[in-house]
This record gives C-alpha cells, sequence and structure tokens, in this order.
C-alpha cells in the first residue's frame, strides 16, 4: 500500500511540476515585445532575451530566423548553445529586398527532423510581422485578410514597408514564376 501510494504521490508531483513548467512559460512569453502566435508551427517577437528563448524552446521552438542586421555572434552562439537552428537574414530597416524575403523562404522552408515551431524575429517584430504576414500569403496559401489582421496587430507598415510588401506580392502572384 505504501509504495503505490508513493506512486501515485510521485505521479501527481510530475504532473503538478510539468504544469507549472507550462504555467511559467506562458508567463515569460507574455513578458516578450509583441509576441505573436502565427500558425502551430510559426511564432513571431520583438527581441529575445536568453530567458525567453529557454521558454521558446520549452514551448518547442527548434528553428530561429533573425532579421536584424549587426553583429549577431553572441546570438548565434546562444542558438547554438540552445541546440536551436538558427538563420540570420539581416534586413536594413530602410530597404528591404526580395533577396531578403527569398532568403527568409528558404529558410523556413529548410526540412526540420523534428517538425517543431520557428520563430521569426527583429527588433520590434515589425520586420517579423512583414516577412511572417508574406510567408502565410505567398507560400501557405493563406487568405491576405486573414494574415493582414496578425501584421497590423503588431505594426503598421509605413511607405517603404507598404512597397516591399508590394512588390513581394506582385512577384509572387505572378504565374509564369510565382508558387502560387
Amino acid at each position: 500500500m505504501t509504495r503505490r501510494l508513493l506512486l501515485i504521490m510521485a505521479a501527481m508531483l510530475s504532473g503538478l511540476i510539468a504544469n507549472a513548467s507550462d504555467t511559467s512559460n506562458e508567463s515569460i512569453l507574455s513578458s516578450l515585445k509583441n509576441y505573436q502566435v502565427n500558425s502551430a508551427t510559426m511564432v513571431s517577437a520583438g527581441l529575445p532575451n536568453r530567458t525567453h528563448f529557454e521558454a521558446l524552446k520549452g514551448d518547442g521552438v527548434t528553428k530561429v530566423i533573425d532579421l536584424l542586421p549587426g553583429d549577431r555572434e553572441e546570438q548565434s552562439k546562444l542558438m547554438s548553445e540552445l541546440e536551436l537552428t538558427y538563420y540570420n537574414i539581416p534586413v536594413d530597416w530602410d530597404n528591404p529586398t526580395l533577396a531578403n524575403f527569398d532568403a527568409y523562404v528558404t529558410a523556413m522552408n529548410q526540412s526540420s527532423s523534428d517538425n517543431g515551431k520557428t520563430l521569426t524575429h527583429c527588433r520590434l517584430n515589425w520586420r517579423g510581422a512583414v516577412f511572417t504576414y508574406l510567408y502565410r500569403v505567398t507560400q501557405l496559401g493563406e487568405s491576405q485578410e486573414t494574415a493582414q489582421q496578425d501584421m497590423l496587430a503588431i505594426w503598421h507598415p509605413n511607405k517603404t514597408w507598404r512597397r516591399f510588401i508590394d512588390q513581394v506580392l506582385a512577384k509572387y502572384s505572378d504565374t509564369s514564376g510565382g508558387n502560387n
């Protein structure tokens, strides 16, 4: 009887610890600037810190796409330490390009053996919101209205970024060379 009681108590304690971890991750992620769940396999956010990355990994993120330019060596080392696949696509704030988006599509389409989630991030999730919106529309075939609602919940693109959005949508809607 005592052994059975111990096993039951151990199982209950294990469940409590797992629930506490889930709650802890949710609490940590709620402090992440402009964090957004875009789909079951895509999330985006402003610049995470180490604690955020650990919580994201605990929530199933296995791949990180960083859209910030500049020296990203520190983040690259952290991603290696956390065993997260890492891509840096340096997107100039004043000059996002079709080549940037093509590199993003390539990184997003890199197969992952564990089928985990992908985090797209930048400083405030403004670049990220645009890139995830465009990926969802041009690559996943989601409606512009649905994907755009998520983008607009984060940021309303300025003239430079609206022009970029139009360029990407035009490229991928071209039936002779686009994916849709």
